[in-house]
């Protein structure tokens, strides 16, 4: 998925979460990643890395930590009033 200048394995726009899948290529520009994350904080996006092998072994463990990320988004407070209502 397209943000801003770079591509995400997976995106949820509306949390601004992002979920990368890291192979070996991962292991050869690590500076490149590094540049990348600090372009997607700075934007208001969160990156969780897998690498394929934690995907392959332990899916389980990965759906955890993506739904664990997920539980620390801030949620609206339903009770406060929307802007321009009376």
């Amino acid at each position: 998925m397209p943000v801003g200048p770079y591509f995400a394995d997976f995106l949820c726009r509306e949390a601004q979460l992002i979920v990368e899948l890291d192979g070996y290529s991962h292991d050869v520009r690590q500076d490149y990643d590094e540049h990348r994350d600090h372009w997607l904080a700075e934007n208001g996006y969160r990156v969780l890395r897998f690498t394929n092998s934690d995907v392959m072994a332990n899916v389980e463990g990965v759906v955890s930590e993506i739904e664990r990320g997920l539980a620390l988004l801030p949620t609206p407070n339903p009770s406060r009033k929307r802007e321009g209502d009376k």
